[in-house]
This record gives structure tokens, C-alpha cells and sequence, in this order.
């Protein structure tokens, strides 16, 4: 999704949240189930013919575009509360729509468990935020090492597994990079190959060992997640499962932030801890105390002071909270230094938090942040996902109210996230786009 230049009267329509700087938050926040989960763990629905019964599924837009490219492969999704039904018994195509795969990225995990249980597959290359070059080649390279034919033509992705059978082989797959997609796809590839599957150079991310932990609940045979080296042994079919999707780390992270960047005591739970070790360190060394209490953490912040941080693949700090956490660096005494090495266009925000009055320098993936006494309320537009939590977080400890813009992007990944923040204090408005 590319943000472009709109005439002024288009600006004023959009949907905003209006928040009032300066109040202190206390009390309990509740964290959602993981996005980055819950959408890899809807598409594993496709490689049984028996009900999966996800629990803990946040309401999100990214959520409901899942269900819905599901539901055209002839899925039958059924949702009620935070509780999702998937039954596959009938995938009636395996090509979904472009129109629907195109504004979400997590629509590619359709590929491998599609391949892997017709024996073709035929996926448009996604899209979602434009926040640096997310290349599929470390799918196809995996999905050909499994013995697929993959061919890309006109932006759509064949993949066939030749042959009468019409079943993946095991094969040795090593990955240039520890991709979080690549991993993941190539898992429920190899779940339904026909023997051994080794990945080297997996991602470690906790999303990678609760997709691991459903396919296992399903009857696959997988071991290593979690680990560079995961080994699948592949077997013919397998069965329904009811499983629960882990609580959102990111999501975790921001309200951990939020409570430190208004300086207040606040209980964010559940948190998973190992999930968070970066980030949990990063915070206590700016100053905040963080204390166990029952399944999450409280946080107290009072004086805040610089760090640096670089952005890398987990067990290291997460780039989805490199913008939240340079909303609370800005506020911080002493200057700090932040380095993006995931995406090249992830520090699209520093604009936007500079018309708030931060102090922030860049010079290629790196931002030299000088804290200053006060934020000041300003219209701002979220640039991605993560960059528009990043706006909201700001607007929390600056002075007066600030406009901020990108709901599209925010109600991707934080669901009710303006309902959650006030109710422990915060003052959020959402204007409808007639208001």
C-alpha cells in the first residue's frame, strides 16, 4: 500500500484519532492474541480436511482479509468472540484473488499448504506496508528444493509439484537469510512431503514455534523450532486440532512503552517474557522498573534516559518496535541512537515525529535522537502499521491534542487499541471521516 499526496478537503475526511497529551495511565491493559501468529496459523487450515479451532484471535483488519481470501479458496470460516472455526474439507481453488491477496502480505503463507495438498498453487506476489523490499525468493528457492516447478509471471507466483503423485519430496534447505515467512511457509510445505526436511538458517521468532506447535497438535512431525535447524518428517495427512495462539509480543511492547512514555505504573498482561528479552532490557536500561506480577509485567517509569538500540532479527530487538521506541526515546534526556537494519523505509515517522518538535538527525538507516523536555500536539499521518502506534504513543506524552492519521494501517495490528489506552486513562477520540 503506497501513502500518496491527497488534495486537502480529502485529508480533512479521513478517519483520525484525536489524542490529549499528558495524563498518566494506571491500571491493567490487556494484550491481544499475536497477529503475526494468528494469520500463518489460519492458513495451516489448509492442509487438513478436519475443523481447526483457533482461540485468542485478535479482531483485526488484517484478520478478517485472511478469513476472507480463505472463504474464496472454499474454506468455511466461522468466527464468534476471539474464537475462529476453519474447515477446509472443500478448497474448491487454489489460486485466491488478487484483489484480496494484493493489501496483505501474510496472504503468500496460502502457498506452501496449498502446494503441499493439491499439488499447485497459484499466488499473486503480496502486497501490505511499504516499508522496505520483502523479496519471496527464499519461498521459492525453498518450495524448488522440496521439488516444486515455480515459475513468475506477470506478478503471479505458479507453483506445481510434477509427477502422478503430486506430493513434495523431503529435501536440504538453507536459507540466505532467517526469514520469518520463508520459515514459516516452507514448514507447512514440508508437514505433507514425502520424507525428511531440513531447514537451516530458520528464523527463531516465537510466531515460528507456535505455528510448530499447531502443525504438531495437527499429527506433523517437526522438530528444532526455535532452534537455526528445524527437521520436519513428513507424513501423509493430518487432522483437526483446537489450539490457542500466543499472546501479541508486539503488541506487549507498545503498551510496555506506552506506560513509560507517560511516565506512569502500568500493568500490561499476559506477556510472555522470552518473547521480549530485547525490549525488556532496553526499557530497564532507560530507567524503567519492570516487575514480574502474575502473567504480566508491570511498569514504572518516572525519568527516562538515552540509548541506543539497532533493530535485528530475534532474540534482538524487533523492527516493529524500532518506531514506538523512538517515540519514547524523543522524550528522553541525553541523546540516543537508533540503527534499522530489517527495512530500508522504516524510519518514514521521524518526519512526522519531528513535526511534533522531537530533535532527530538521520543519516542513512540511522537516527540520532535528542530528547527534549516536551513534545507538542501537531497533525501527523501514520506512515505504516507500526509507525501510526508510534504517532499514538507520541501524542500520549505530548502537550495539547494531536491529530493522528493511518487508521487504515493502525486497525491492522492493534485491535481496539483506543479503547484498550483509555480505559486505563489515556484520553483517545476516534472522528469518523464525516465528523
Amino acid at each position: 500500500m503506497v501513502v500518496t499526496t491527497t488534495p486537502l478537503r480529502s485529508t480533512l475526511v479521513q478517519p483520525r484519532l484525536e489524542v490529549t497529551g499528558g495524563t498518566t495511565l494506571e491500571g491493567e491493559i490487556r494484550v491481544s492474541g499475536a497477529k503475526n501468529s494468528a494469520l500463518v496459523l489460519m492458513a495451516a487450515c489448509l492442509l487438513s480436511k478436519d475443523s481447526l479451532l483457533l482461540h485468542n484471535v485478535p479482531r483485526l483488519t488484517d484478520i478478517a482479509s485472511m478469513g476472507e481470501i480463505l472463504a474464496a479458496l472454499g474454506v468455511r470460516v466461522t468466527r464468534s468472540g476471539e474464537t475462529v472455526e476453519l474447515l477446509a474439507d472443500h478448497v474448491s481453488r487454489a489460486a485466491p484473488p488478487y484483489e484480496l491477496v494484493n493489501s496483505l502480505r501474510a496472504s503468500f503463507f496460502c502457498i506452501g499448504p496449498l502446494l503441499a495438498r493439491m499439488g499447485m498453487a497459484q499466488v499473486p506476489l503480496p502486497g501490505g506496508c511499504q516499508i522496505g523490499t520483502r523479496p519471496v525468493v527464499e519461498h521459492v528457492k525453498g518450495l524448488k528444493a522440496l521439488g516444486a516447478r515455480v515459475t513468475i509471471e506477470h506478478g503471479v507466483v505458479t507453483a506445481v509439484v510434477p509427477g502422478a503423485g503430486q506430493r513434495l519430496k523431503g529435501g536440504h534447505i538453507l536459507l540466505d537469510c532467517p526469514s520469518v515467512g520463508a520459515t514459516e511457509t516452507l514448514m507447512m510445505a514440508a508437514a505433507l512431503a514425502d520424507g525428511e526436511t531440513i531447514i537451516e538458517n530458520a528464523a527463531l521468532e516465537p510466531e515460528v514455534v507456535d505455528l510448530a506447535r499447531l502443525l504438531r497438535a495437527m499429527g506433523a512431525r517437526i522438530r528444532g523450532a526455535g532452534t537455526p535447524t528445524i527437521v520436519i518428517d513428513g507424513v501423509p495427512s493430518l487432522h483437526g486440532a483446537d489450539y490457542h495462539v500466543i499472546p501479541d509480543r508486539i503488541e506487549a511492547g507498545t503498551f510496555l512503552i506506552a506506560g513509560a512514555i507517560t511516565r506512569s505504573s502500568l500493568l500490561v498482561t499476559p506477556v510472555i517474557t522470552d518473547h521480549l528479552g530485547a525490549v525488556l532490557a532496553k526499557l530497564e536500561d532507560c530507567g524503567c522498573r519492570l516487575t514480574p506480577e502474575g502473567e504480566g509485567i508491570r511498569i514504572s517509569a518516572k525519568e527516562i534516559n538515552a540509548i541506543d538500540l539497532r533493530t535485528q532479527p530475534f532474540p534482538g530487538f524487533p523492527t516493529d518496535l524500532q518506531a514506538p521506541f523512538m517515540s519514547l526515546l524523543a522524550t528522553a534526556t541525553g541523546t540516543s541512537m537508533v540503527v534499522e537494519n530489517i527495512f530500508e523505509n522504516r524510519l518514514q515517522h521521524v518526519a512526522e515525529l519531528q513535526r511534533m518538535g522531537a530533535s532527530i538527525r538521520m543519516q542513512g538507516n540511522t537516527a540520532c535522537v535528542e530528547g527534549v523536555t516536551r513534545l507538542s500536539g501537531a497533525p501527523v499521518q501514520g506512515t505504516d502499521l507500526r509507525a501510526s502506534a508510534a504517532m499514538v504513543l507520541a501524542g500520549l506524552a505530548a502537550e495539547g491534542i494531536t491529530t493522528v492519521r493511518g487508521l487504515e494501517y493502525l486497525d491492522r495490528g492493534y485491535s481496539q487499541l483506543e479503547h484498550k489506552l483509555n480505559a486505563v486513562g489515556a484520553r483517545i477520540q476516534r472522528v469518523s471521516g464525516d465528523a
